[in-house]
């Protein structure tokens, strides 16, 4: 590992600077800003802002986006050789923590506490998402909410009229569609992190969210019978052929064009698919919709899962006022908020943002989320980043032979020890 960030390090260095979205040479109000919110992500979102951020402010922002994959290992490297932009957008939880606790950011607590953002951020969600070791770090760009998502004809072809709330019920959608020679479910797992929603929902339907919080933090084992019950589940629905074959061959827009050409019926997938459908033209309500992921165990809370998108300060930051005034736009302002949502197909970490700016599905996915008992992160950002890459690591490998899942559990719960 400290080869290859020496080594991405040195890229790094190499690499010219990124094209300035406001163009020229570094003036003085210019503010530095890295992303991750590339081609269907967002970035033409992000300009916009930006253009709306400097005729407001005065701050020109300086951008230099990076593809969502390369972003997770960029941002360490840069941190580690202290060549941190200005601002950039992170994930909220273990991976803000991670860079908290190698005095990477810059407390925001005075900014928060000057642009009143109490009355903005939905208290729940501060408390989740911006605290870090007593301060705060972050602001919520916008939040996300994995669920169901399927493709309305196909279903209704099929004479589907009712979504399943219990296990029981989801099995037998599946074993309907699979019988009516329809892919039940499409799953594109190439960059390994879409397939972590499934191992979300299966612990914590099962064991709970205290449990699945101890398996995060390093106290419980991927040995457990808890992990070995959501994993045979996991591995069920795989060996009855419920799955699109060859997951790992696909990214999750794979799988999203699957579902939306009517390939398969439905896809696990958070809320950006959305943004990434509409962007296809087709109609939230009409041409798709979701359903929560079924219950399975009496008496577990319901939990749903998501991450936080959010933007931090760098520890090395040299225009702060300029760095603070993007992060208070961003959030404060509601054009902004409801452009972002909607092109990102996200929730609004402004309480203020009125729901008519949501789509019919996502005014369903606030619902869902409101009605929730518990709010909890995806698995790669609810646990550090060197722990994360080996429990994605096992989903890819489990998908691509569920019969090793004994081996495979073994083999990570021995590479999560050493990480953590």
């Amino acid at each position: 590992m400290r080869l290859i960030r020496c080594d991405l390090y040195a890229a790094t260095l190499a690499v010219p600077a990124a094209l300035a979205l406001s163009g020229g040479a570094m003036a003085e109000g210019d503010v530095t800003i890295s992303h991750y919110f590339t081609g269907e992500l967002g970035k033409a979102a992000i300009d916009e802002i930006a253009g709306s951020f400097a005729d407001s402010t005065g701050y020109m922002m300086k951008d230099s986006p990076v593809g969502h994959e390369d972003f997770k290992t960029d941002i360490l490297v840069r941190a580690a050789g202290q060549s941190l932009p200005d601002v950039f957008s992170y994930w909220a939880g273990a991976r803000v923590q991670f860079v908290v606790d190698s005095n990477s950011l810059t407390p925001i607590d005075d900014m928060w506490t000057r642009e009143g953002l109490d009355d903005v951020v939905a208290k729940s969600l501060a408390d989740s998402a911006t605290m870090y070791n007593g301060h705060r770090y972050l602001v919520p760009a916008g939040y996300h909410y994995a669920g169901m998502f399927y493709n309305s004809e196909v279903m209704a072809n099929a004479g589907v009229t009712e979504f399943p709330g219990d296990w029981d019920g989801f099995l037998a959608l599946c074993e309907k569609l699979k019988g009516m020679g329809i892919a039940p479910i499409a799953l594109g797992s190439k960059n390994r992190w879409p397939a972590q929603f499934w191992f979300d929902y299966l612990i914590l339907r099962t064991a709970g969210p205290e449990y699945r919080a101890a398996l995060m933090d390093g106290s419980a084992s991927y040995e457990d019978p808890e992990v070995k019950n959501a994993m045979a589940m996991w591995k069920q629905l795989v060996d009855a052929g419920y799955f699109v074959p060859n997951a790992n061959a696909d990214t999750w827009t794979d799988a999203s064009d699957r579902v939306a050409r009517g390939e398969a019926a439905m896809t696990l997938m958070g809320t950006w698919i959305t943004g990434y459908w509409n962007g296809l033209g087709l109609v939230p309500g009409d041409d798709y919709d979701f359903f929560e992921f079924p219950q399975i165990a009496e008496g577990v809370p319901n939990a749903v899962v998501g991450p936080v998108d959010g933007w931090v300060i760098s520890g090395n930051v040299e225009n702060q006022a300029g760095a603070e005034a993007w992060l208070a736009y961003f959030v404060k302002d509601t054009d902004a908020q409801a452009k972002w949502a909607s092109v990102q197909g996200a929730l609004s970490g402004n309480v203020n943002v009125d729901p008519s700016a949501y789509t019919s599905v996502m005014q369903k996915a606030a619902a869902a989320v409101a009605a929730a008992d518990a709010f909890a992160f995806n698995y790669d950002l609810a646990t550090p980043p060197p722990v994360a890459e080996v429990g994605l690591s096992m989903f890819a490998q489990f998908m691509d032979d569920p019969s090793q899942v004994d081996q495979i559990l073994m083999d990570t719960q021995t590479g999560a020890a050493a990480a953590f």
